[in-house]
């Protein structure tokens, strides 16, 4: 006790341990005192964005604003550099015109008047220009004769007559607008002889720099042609050039009123300044146009390249924005709505971050709660666990003891009291299986089983369970198994008969009269019976009920009524016709259960019991609650039960629900998911239970007498898995008129019926002479024939009609309810006289005998740490003809095991002092390894030469079966485990698996 008490102080200190480390904070809770500054940085970042969402806005303002500009100065540019093109060309085609009509013309067409009145005429084509002229070449030795032609003397800019010069050139042709030029020398000009010189060397049209005009005083330039007195060859030379050229021909544009004219036009003249330049010398730009200081935007301006066709002169247009640029309050009023946003956003994330620190907080105190609630709820388990090992520890020495007791030699009063001592007991361990079982599931440490087994034959093993009790009472206790349900299923069959045993043994316990009735269907199929009408159910209809001796029956298997108005005979009758017409069709069906891989099953317990208050049917399935929990309650019980079912249920993947209705009785159903067997897997199996049910019945005939078609149905079910071929008749008037009076008794198609098994409620209300004088009409003519056998069904009878029953002719073998496969094939054997001596050999599986015979002769190790265990276990295996050795520990068992050994299976307890089960079950496996390692290797251990590999059969013996699953013993190298104490069938099932059974010989 005080290891096991070590083990919950150590559980104690792992869950407060657990306790401590689940008490991690999280990020947010572990640095609170870092909201506040959050926030404040929060705020600053946000400040900070904002700031860069105005930059980023503002700047793309700039950018178009700029773009604007850009535009619009280009375009000014553009249009100034085209009109000034097209004076330049009109220019151009004057000097050609002069060239022509004056030189190549002798006499020459063009005189002062023809020249002015011309320019005059066509001026509209140079609005640009303010007016030309046209000024002769005249060398030194001509100027005398040219003065004489033309009666005035060559004056120089100022108006005074010019100095002697090389070379003059006079203004003898001009625009009414420049006439104050006449006879005056272009080249008395620095710039403009120039300008001269450059035009007649390169052929080109040339520039001057910005000057003020004599009669606008507006800033302007001269454009100079020359013009040739003869043609020039091809590619002339400058020489050439020079040689040829007569005068020149030259125009005063006013860029002031030109440019003024062309902002006019345009849209947007308000909004930029222009200024247009010549930067021919870029040190000292010359301003053509507008002023070099004004009040206006000097952040943003834009140069654009203007080419006026003088390749020697660069000009450009500046244009900046009058008005600097206005205040951006789209950027200003986003940025501020960042701001605004961040702001809130900052505000709320901090008020979920203080929120979330509250919760967490709070829910620290839930988990610290929660682990200390774990911490009980796994006390708790721990202490059932021990609490349990010890009770079942002395309950294993009791009962053995017990057992042991009951084979020797005692008197009638000392077995009774031994038997009634071994029933205490067994109801004891079932209280604190129970009581376990309701631990395992709160602990998460149930599970469920996946093995193949026959349905059917639970059902009738359970029902063997509560015989004696059913006949006691009086009660019809039967069931009934659809044919769609596969003979085999794979799943939980210990599981699914604890269900089956809580839900019966319940209503066998709270029914006084009626019927217990359970029924197995397809969930599929009861599903779609459920949506039909239910008119003629009972207490449905004025039809419902059968009158029987005054009374009022109702449709169902015992005549009483019942809680679920659905589980009627039509409702029945229906499922049970569906299923007689699908079987026409049962190869496709086959394939389809082939197909699914999992069954459905809708499972139903049906009872007339005395129902469920309506205030208790709340609290059904809560543990340890009882409908009548008062101390003067009739019925006894724990009230785990339906709790324990739930939760198997549940784990099957189904669901349990219930009708009850007070003094009329309950009906629980549930469903369950169960996997099919393979058809490969089936075979092998029903090969291996071939020997389950006698096939010596196969192809008999026989009538079932029964006024109740439920029961009537329920008796033809257990027929029909013998293989016999059923009719139902309502009386034995009825059936003796199926049988027919023509010499032979039929069963309607001409084949002799064998067998007669007629209701004992039946039989009693028939006339005894009528059924007499109907045995009288199968004897015509004097000829004895073979009659049917007659075999009364009954649930209990006494003497007096059994005697009387044999008067009438029945069997002297009565077959007594519940009805079961296995005992009406015993009893028809009887009747009938067939196979006998093979049941008896049956009889004997599972039973001592075959158990004797798997045993008998094996040398079996026990290891316990208790004494009383031991000498049980020693004394049930050597019952059954074991030779058994004991050791009182793991080391023990260690020496013992060392190889070579002749023993051929241990039976290991789990818990002991300084070494375990497992720990000792470990060693020796790696003992064993080690032997087959070397033994493959071709070096074999001493006394090893016969055998082939070393692994000894180790089964768990335990009183602890929380802790205890078949997983845990297979992780540490066990084949199995038995609980304590030791049942006959356990054992078998245990050692089944590795000895094979030898034939007794008596002796």
């Amino acid at each position: 006790m005080g290891l096991k008490m070590q083990s919950h102080h150590s559980v104690a200190v792992r869950l407060n341990e657990q306790l401590g480390t689940k008490r991690g904070y999280t990020f947010i809770q572990a640095n609170r005192a870092w909201l506040p500054k959050f926030l404040i940085f929060w705020i600053m970042l946000m400040a900070v964005f904002s700031n860069f969402v105005y930059e980023k806005m503002d700047a793309a303002n700039k950018e178009r604003r700029e773009e604007v500009l850009v535009s619009m100065c280009d375009q000014r540019a553009r249009m100034l550099q085209d009109q000034f093109s097209v004076s330049v060309n009109h220019v151009h085609a004057l000097a050609i015109l002069v060239s022509t009509f004056h030189y190549f013309k002798n006499p020459s067409a063009i005189d002062q008047e023809t020249f002015a009145e011309y320019t005059a005429r066509t001026a509209f084509e140079r609005p640009l220009l303010s007016g030309v002229a046209y000024a002769q070449r005249v060398t030194n030795l001509e100027r005398e004769r040219f003065e004489k032609q033309h009666g005035w003397t060559i004056k120089t800019m100022e108006r005074e007559a010019s100095p002697i010069r090389d070379e003059y050139a006079p203004v003898i042709f001009s625009q009414e607008t420049v006439s104050y030029i006449e006879s005056i020398d272009m080249m008395s000009g620095e710039e403009d002889r120039e300008n001269i010189l450059r035009a007649r060397a390169t052929g080109k049209a040339v520039l001057t720099s910005p000057f003020r005009l004599l009669g606008s005083h507006h800033l302007g330039v001269v454009l100079t042609f020359p013009v040739y007195k003869s043609k020039l060859p091809p590619n002339p030379t400058v020489a050439q050039r020079i040689e040829a050229s007569a005068g020149y021909l030259g125009g005063a544009f006013d860029v002031e009123s030109l440019v003024e004219n062309l902002l006019g036009q345009l849209a947007g003249n308000q909004a930029i300044l222009v200024n247009v330049y010549d930067i021919t010398n870029s040190s000292d730009p010359l301003i053509m146009y507008g002023r070099q200081y004004q009040e206006v935007d000097m952040s943003l301006l834009h140069e654009s390249k203007l080419d006026f066709g003088d390749p020697f002169r660069k000009h450009q247009m500046i244009c900046r924005y009058h008005q600097k640029e206005p205040t951006s309050w789209t950027s200003l009023t986003t940025a501020f709505l960042f701001f605004v946003i961040g702001l809130l956003v900052g505000y709320i994330l901090y008020g979920a971050a203080i929120h979330i620190v509250k919760v967490e907080d709070d829910f620290h105190a839930m988990q610290e709660l929660k682990v200390r609630a774990e911490a009980a709820d796994v006390a708790k388990s721990q202490f059932l666990a021990t609490v349990s090992h010890e009770i079942r520890t002395p309950m294993n020495g009791i009962l053995g003891m017990l057992a042991l007791l009951l084979d020797t030699e005692l008197s009638s009063t000392q077995r009774d009291y031994a038997q009634t001592a071994q029933a205490c007991g067994k109801a004891l361990i079932t209280l604190i299986n129970e009581v376990l079982d309701r631990a395992k599931i709160e602990a998460g440490k149930l599970e469920l089983e996946a093995v193949p087994f026959n349905l059917r034959s639970i059902l009738d093993d359970v029902l063997s369970l509560f015989s004696e009790k059913s006949r006691h009472k009086g009660l019809e206790l039967a069931v009934s198994v659809s044919d769609k349900v596969p003979e085999m299923v794979i799943g939980d069959p210990g599981r699914f008969r604890q269900i089956i045993t809580n839900l019966v043994g319940n209503s066998v316990k709270f029914t006084e009269q009626g019927h217990i009735f359970v029924q197995v269907h397809l969930a599929e199929n009861t599903k779609a019976l459920m949506d039909a009408k239910a008119e003629t159910c009972l207490n449905g209809g004025s039809d419902e009920g059968l009158v029987s001796n005054g009374g009022c029956q109702f449709r169902t298997l015992s005549g009483c009524q019942a809680a679920d108005d659905q589980n009627c005979w039509d409702r029945f009758k229906h499922l049970i016709f569906d299923e007689e017409l699908q079987s026409d069709a049962s190869n496709v069906t086959a394939v389809t259960s082939e197909a699914s891989e999992k069954v459905t099953l809708m499972v139903s317990v049906e009872d007339t019991g005395i129902g469920i208050p309506l205030r208790a049917q709340g609290r059904v399935f809560t543990p340890f609650m009882q409908a009548d929990s008062s101390t003067s309650r009739n019925y006894g019980g724990t009230g785990i039960g339906l709790s324990i079912s739930k939760c198997l249920v549940e784990l099957m993947g189904g669901q349990i629900k219930f009708i009850s209705r007070p003094q009329i009785g309950s009906t629980f159903s549930f469903t369950a998911d169960f996997g099919r067997c393979k058809k490969n897997a089936l075979s092998d199996l029903k090969k291996s239970n071939s020997d389950d049910l006698p096939t010596v019945f196969r192809g008999l005939k026989a009538i079932v007498v029964d006024g109740r078609p439920v029961r009537a149905t329920v008796t033809k079910y257990h027929l029909k898995r013998l293989g016999i071929l059923v009719e139902v008749a309502g009386s034995i008037k009825m059936a003796v008129a199926v049988s027919g009076k023509n010499g032979s008794l039929t069963s309607g198609k001409g084949d002799p019926t064998d067998l007669i098994l007629v209701e004992k409620d039946s039989w009693v209300s028939e006339d005894d002479a009528s059924l007499n004088l109907r045995l009288l009409d199968w004897k015509p003519n004097g000829h004895t024939l073979k009659l049917p056998k007659m075999v009364l069904l009954a649930t209990n009878i006494s003497s007096a009609e059994f005697d009387k029953a044999k008067a009438a002719g029945f069997a002297d073998t009565v077959i007594m309810k519940p009805l079961r496969a296995s005992m009406v094939a015993a009893c028809l054997q009887q009747v009938l006289g067939l196979g006998k001596k093979r049941q008896q050999g049956k009889d004997m599986l599972n039973g001592p005998s075959f158990l004797q015979s798997l045993l008998r002769g094996k040398k079996i190790l026990v290891v316990d740490d208790n004494r009383v265990n031991r000498r049980v276990a020693a004394g049930a295996l050597k019952k059954f003809g074991a030779d058994v050795e004991c050791a009182e520990s793991g080391k023990a068992a260690l020496q013992l095991l060392q190889l070579p050994h002749n023993f051929d299976a241990c039976f290991m307890d789990i818990q002991m002092p300084e070494m375990d089960g497992f720990e000792a079950t470990r060693r020796i496996r790696q003992v064993e390894s080690k032997a087959n390692e070397q033994m493959n290797g071709g070096c074999c251990p001493e006394g090893a030469a016969t055998k082939s590999e070393w692994h000894l059969p180790i089964l768990a013996m335990t009183a602890d079966v929380i802790h205890a699953t078949y997983d845990e013993c297979l992780k540490w190298g066990m084949d199995g485990y038995v609980s304590k104490p030791f049942e006959e069938e356990n054992l078998y099932q245990a050692v089944a698996k590795f000895f094979k059974s030898k034939p007794i010989t008596d002796s």
